[in-house]
């Protein structure tokens, strides 16, 4: 199973930590997404490859209230 980058770690750890400072469900977050409630699941879990895409980041910015620069590291990793 091919290994996720640090990058796409550091979003997925950022996206979670702002879902659930908002108190939102995996449920929630993937009805506004318009993803499965499978697919954030995924995304969480350290055993899938599932990870958010560009699009996915920006809508995750409009739904998370936050700028698309708060789920991205300041510097590269």
């Amino acid at each position: 199973m091919k290994e996720l980058s640090k990058l796409d770690k550091y979003v997925i750890k950022k996206v979670k930590e702002k879902r659930l400072a908002l108190g939102l469900s995996q449920a929630d977050l993937s009805f506004e997404l318009n993803v499965s409630t499978g697919f954030i699941g995924q995304v969480e879990s350290a055993n899938y490859p599932a990870h958010y895409n560009l699009r996915h980041l920006n809508e995750l910015a409009k739904i998370l209230d936050c700028s698309l620069y708060d789920l991205l590291p300041k510097n590269p990793l």
